[in-house]
């Protein structure tokens, strides 16, 4: 996997954000992986980024399957789970709400449909939605808080000004600071801003907005967002088109061996008489 992760190339290359063509042939990948373990009767529980791998001929790989859960119980599909594993709170802003949620009605494989809306909100700029809000307040905006969209600035770590500005849009409901373990603080992260000139198609944001309904049953399986009109504009040479928008994979040198010394039998004699000492 020469490229890495995707996330790797978002640090590297693309620190405001893919362009569209290049996140609708990274995304086509990974999904068509999920897919297949979605058909396998597997939650994947853990789609991002940083689990999403490219290698140097285009390929795109998932992995990160750590996480991995199996509905198929002693030869019975289960329609819901309801184990919570052991996450780090690093991850807790790709998981959906009802995987939060650790209510009665539990989750399927519907969740991980949320976590794909996330990775694309991710991938698009350069941000991980709700990475500097408050886990409790994350929580809550999740469960209530209206739709969002790709850029949609109240979810996005942004620097003071940017903060106050987005009072006129969509309100997080956390205003000009968040809350953090030691108390609270402003949010100053010149680091981080939302690519504000980036624009893309509707249907991206169609498919942004489908993955993430907070209702698991309005979002699409992962065979039907496939076939999303989003996808359907990517041309059947997907390896190449990846090459062509990404910069030369690193190679390693590759390290001359010595030649190996041609095998020769070795000498053995073997006594006629057997050794008194030896025991079998």
């Amino acid at each position: 996997m020469a490229y890495g992760s995707a996330s790797q190339l978002l640090r590297t290359y693309f620190p405001e954000g893919m362009s569209e063509t290049l996140i609708r042939n990274i995304l086509f990948g990974a999904v068509r992986g999920l897919n297949y373990l979605h058909q396998n009767g597997c939650i994947h529980r853990s789609f991002k980024a940083s689990h999403i791998l490219i290698s140097g001929d285009g390929l795109v790989t998932l992995s990160g399957l750590s996480h991995l859960h199996s509905l198929v119980k002693h030869g019975q599909r289960h329609r819901a789970v309801f184990d919570f594993p052991q996450f780090s709170t690093s991850v807790q802003p790709w998981l959906s709400p009802e995987l939060l949620r650790q209510d009665l009605h539990g989750y399927n494989v519907k969740s991980d449909i949320y976590s794909v809306g996330i990775t694309a909100c991710e991938l698009a700029s350069g941000q991980v939605p709700f990475q500097d809000m408050h886990r409790t307040q994350m929580l809550l905006q999740k469960l209530k808080g209206p739709p969002y969209s790709p850029l949609d600035i109240s979810i996005f770590p942004q620097s003071e000004s940017r903060m106050k500005n987005s009072r006129s849009g969509v309100d997080s409901g956390i205003g000009e600071s968040v809350l953090v373990s030691s108390g609270t603080r402003t949010v100053n992260s010149d680091r981080l801003q939302t690519p504000s000139s980036k624009t893309f198609s509707p249907a991206f944001f169609s498919l942004v907005q489908l993955c993430l309904q907070q209702d698991p049953e309005k979002r699409p399986s992962a065979s039907s967002l496939l076939s999303h009109v989003f996808f359907k504009q990517m041309k059947e040479e997907s390896q190449d088109t990846i090459l062509s928008l990404l910069p030369p994979a690193y190679q390693k040198p590759s390290v001359a061996l010595p030649p190996a010394p041609p095998w020769t039998e070795p000498d053995c004699d073997f006594p006629d008489e057997k050794d008194a000492n030896w025991e079998f």
